[in-house]
């Protein structure tokens, strides 16, 4: 079965619309523009790529999703011969510069390194008939607005264009509405879907106990592959410290740390190596791991629809999974904002439950 995004988007993607997604990760939404533009290039296939350049390119604004990107079209488009390449920083740019020399069908990339390939001559953009923009507010949050315009600024004026975010900022709508055609609109976020899937529970808590009732938690091995989100770096690290001390195998995931450490860290997360990934909510956009088994809440966000965000890591394509958030006397007013968003109220559990036996997740 389609999730609707896919079946809203990919007809007209099929006939060559210009798209605007509201969409986040976890609704299907790489599928949604992947499959038919794997098709529409097996069924124009030129006989000759040309040199430094990309039939679609793809922008995104991290290593980690980049990848993440590039293995969904090869996956989808094993049997069809199309040649992939993805372009990041952070390694060392010959690989990149070979690949790309004889021309390629799809390119994933993010904006600051193609930047720098085409000022050194060795990516072109004017062989781009698809480009597609994902994630665009966060490549606002990442400060990478000003590139993407610039590069879109060198794409083919006759072109398909697609362009993806979770929430659409003033600067994103702007930006869409200057590179799109009569665009499709199609939002995919509604937050009662992911909601309703998810087990959900909140434990009253002074902000210094937040800790030993983390660890006491953890205890219970129905936590098994365990999301736990905080409001800054700092406190990521401080937490995966405080863990790996108390004998749990965690890594932290967050904006300081280098690329490297990043994606070594997620796949460890990914194989099982790593328990727990202790993440800030820019850090975790764009991870996309199958079987999360709870969210943690260490801090609660201080906006709503980011609350939905953290949460829909363990409810992915149908699946079942549990959220726990601790809640200080400083953060009930996020936690009456957050009901008001989902309507409802998230049950309390007592800290004593907690130390017992933390919640099971709801079966789907």
């Amino acid at each position: 079965m389609p999730t609707p995004i896919q079946a809203q988007a990919i007809p007209p993607l099929l006939a060559g619309r210009d798209l605007l997604g509201i969409a986040q990760t976890g609704t299907g939404k790489t599928a949604a523009f992947a499959l038919p533009i794997l098709q529409r290039l097996a069924a124009q296939k030129p006989a000759v790529k040309r040199a430094k350049t990309a039939r679609v390119l793809v922008l995104t604004p991290t290593r980690e999703l980049a990848l993440q990107i590039a293995d969904s079209f090869r996956t989808y488009g094993k049997h069809l011969g199309s040649r992939v390449a993805v372009i990041f920083g952070g390694v060392g740019q010959h690989p990149q510069v070979t690949i790309m020399a004889r021309g390629i069908d799809i390119l994933v990339a993010t904006p600051g390194r193609l930047l720098d390939l085409i000022g050194q001559g060795h990516v072109r953009l004017d062989g781009v008939e698809t480009v597609v923009l994902d994630e665009a507010d966060r490549m606002l949050d990442m400060g990478f607005i000003h590139d993407v315009r610039k590069l879109v600024g060198m794409l083919p004026k006759e072109r398909q264009t697609l362009l993806f975010s979770a929430t659409m900022p003033a600067d994103v709508a702007r930006l869409a509405a200057g590179i799109l055609r009569d665009p499709l609109r199609v939002e995919a976020t509604p937050p009662a879907t992911t909601v309703e899937l998810i087990q959900q529970r909140v434990v009253f808590i002074e902000r210094g106990d937040k800790r030993d009732v983390l660890c006491a938690m953890l205890k219970d091995p129905a936590l098994a592959r365990v999301l736990v989100f905080t409001r800054t770096k700092h406190l990521a690290n401080r937490v995966a410290e405080q863990l790996e001390r108390s004998g749990f195998a965690a890594e932290a995931i967050h904006g300081n740390k280098s690329q490297n450490a990043r994606q070594h860290a997620l796949e460890a997360f990914r194989a099982g190596k790593v328990r727990i990934l202790v993440a800030t909510d820019i850090a975790a956009r764009g991870i996309d791991v199958d079987g999360i088994t709870h969210v943690v809440n260490y801090d609660l966000p201080n906006v709503p629809e980011t609350y939905v965000h953290r949460i829909g890591r363990t409810a992915r394509a149908g699946a079942a999974g549990a959220a726990i958030s601790l809640c200080d006397g400083e953060e009930r007013a996020f936690l009456r904002d957050i009901e008001r968003l989902i309507g409802q109220k998230v049950p309390v559990l007592d800290r004593r439950e907690v130390r017992a036996a933390p919640p099971q997740r709801r079966a789907a």
